[in-house]
């Protein structure tokens, strides 16, 4: 009886230790893991991901590879997420590498360093988005003024004939569909806080233009850009637009869209018209997806040989997703399309290391338009971009959705 009993405890003491295996750490292996320094498989995809970053990239200039300091939209994305993160979980760290970040990049007589305003570049308002509340904690006046100085480019930005905003001074009346994302949020942002919101109607002038000229009338998605003049090689004879739809750039227009919803009024007679675009773009998208519920860089033709999902365009939708439910804009079925869409999203492209570090595989590189040698912005193009881990914009995406699926 004795020795029966034994057999038995041995049998299921061995079961245990099996299953341990076959699924991966113990928990005494993840313990030992932390303690080393590693990151627990405990904590939140969202903290995982943040402390991932801190330690692969302990400035944040050092995002996506760069070996120098620079005032770029990668590096505001990501510290976005950060942002979002402290304001959730109160913790110290990831306030001190956005305001490091901001401190490097500000000279001594309290300027942006190598900022110049006459290259007219919407991509560097977006990073101006952090210097609001590392204002109202600080007090410290530098953030103030250049607050003031990227809403100042703002007054003599280039405008196309109808009144949208160039991508840059080097694109002549061109609006590009991530330039929305660059502009908007902070225009709003500054608007309401510091202007009592009188430029609310230019800015939903700006997306009023994109989504009459940017978006096929065949699938209801956006291209990546659009030239009023129809001068440049990139351009359609008749429309303007460029020639693919891209899925990244579809991302960036619905996040536009959810972070300038956030400083709209109720009252304002713009706020339903731009929910109303927000969800006319959600529903399209919603129909472009893989069966698996992720997003292809060439957005609107998943058949498209050499097409693939792309793990930035399938972020940032599923955040906007997400997002857009959780306020109110969209219906809360998106709710559930987003974590749908997450759990896949980690499936395909999250990678963990020993220590518990988290990397991005397949993130599309920086795509563009026109330039020298000129990008003619066709599917080939897209499709032929190089892709990384860890592209900025990837792990960007990731991170603010895993936030907003408190994940």
């Amino acid at each position: 009886m004795f020795k029966s009993v034994c057999i038995k405890i041995n049998f299921i003491k061995c079961l245990v230790v099996l299953l341990l295996i076959f699924s991966g750490k113990t928990t005494a292996q993840q313990q030992d893991d932390s303690e080393k320094g590693g990151i627990s498989y405990q904590l939140k995809w969202s903290e995982r991901t943040a402390l991932s970053i801190l330690n692969q990239y302990p400035n944040a200039w050092q995002l996506d590879g760069n070996d120098k300091p620079k005032w770029d939209y990668k590096m505001g994305f990501v510290l976005s997420g950060f942002e979002k993160l402290y304001q959730k979980t109160n913790n110290k760290k990831y306030l001190k590498y956005i305001k490091d970040y901001v401190d490097e990049m500000i000279d001594s007589t309290g300027n942006l360093k190598k900022y110049d305003i006459k290259e007219y570049n919407i991509d560097y308002l977006s990073p101006g988005r952090l210097l609001f509340n590392l204002y109202d904690l600080t007090k410290d006046q530098r953030y103030l003024k250049i607050t003031g100085q990227l809403r100042n480019q703002l007054e003599t930005q280039p405008r196309t004939p109808s009144g949208g905003f160039w991508h840059k001074q080097i694109y002549p009346d061109q609006m590009w569909i991530d330039g929305l994302y660059m502009g908007e949020p902070f225009y709003a942002q500054f608007t309401v806080k510091y202007e009592k919101g009188r430029s609310l109607n230019d800015i939903a002038r700006q997306f009023e233009l994109a989504q009459n000229n940017i978006t096929d009338k065949n699938t209801g998605l956006q291209y990546q850009a659009w030239d009023e003049s129809k001068a440049i090689a990139w351009a359609n004879k008749q429309t303007g637009t460029s020639p693919t739809i891209w899925g990244r750039g579809i991302g960036w227009y619905m996040m536009a869209l959810v972070e300038t919803l956030d400083y709209f009024p109720k009252s304002h007679p713009k706020y339903k018209v731009l929910v109303g675009y927000l969800n006319q773009v959600a529903k399209n998208v919603n129909e472009y997806k893989s069966p698996e519920g992720l997003w292809y860089q060439v957005a609107d033709k998943p058949q498209l040989f050499g097409n693939y999902v792309e793990p930035s365009a399938s972020g940032m939708i599923i955040y906007a997703f997400a997002k857009g439910a959780d306020k109110g804009y969209l219906p809360s079925s998106y709710k559930k399309t987003a974590q749908k869409s997450f759990e896949s999203f980690v499936k395909e492209f999250v990678k963990v290391d020993k220590k518990g570090e988290i990397t991005i595989l397949n993130v599309s590189s920086n795509v563009g338009l026109g330039g020298k040698p000129f990008r003619d912005g066709t599917n080939d193009y897209y499709l032929t971009a190089k892709t990384k881990e860890n592209g900025a914009i990837g792990i960007g995406a990731f991170l603010l959705s895993a936030i907003e699926l408190n994940k």
